[in-house]
């Protein structure tokens, strides 16, 4: 999601800033699981399991997904409240249209 409409577009409001470290090394994470997928499928290891692994990564993905969005619509929210209807109405349609990009995926 971008930035909030009524932030100044600066770090600080950004929902997730406070929880950055747990978010990147959960990133961190994803990309030692794909390497691991990577060798499964050079060593020509059974596809199940390797479909498994896959199955993990995606719901782990949509976990770390899921959580900015969370983080982004409470803070985005909160400022939208605090400027008032005008504001709070795009704010609502940026989140409905961060939603639908989640939900099509």
């Amino acid at each position: 999601m971008s930035p909030c409409p009524t932030s100044r577009h600066d770090a600080a409001n950004h929902g997730y800033i406070t929880d950055k470290n747990s978010y990147r090394n959960r990133l961190r994470r994803f990309e030692g699981q794909v390497r691991g997928i990577d060798r499964m499928i050079d060593k020509e290891r059974y596809c199940i399991n390797i479909l498994t692994q896959i199955s993990a990564i995606t719901k782990a993905v949509d976990s770390v997904a899921l959580g900015l969005l969370d983080d982004g619509l409470r803070q985005c929210v909160l400022d939208a409240a605090a400027a008032g209807q005008q504001v709070s109405e795009v704010t609502m349609a940026e989140a409905s249209d961060a939603v639908a990009r989640l939900v099509r995926s």
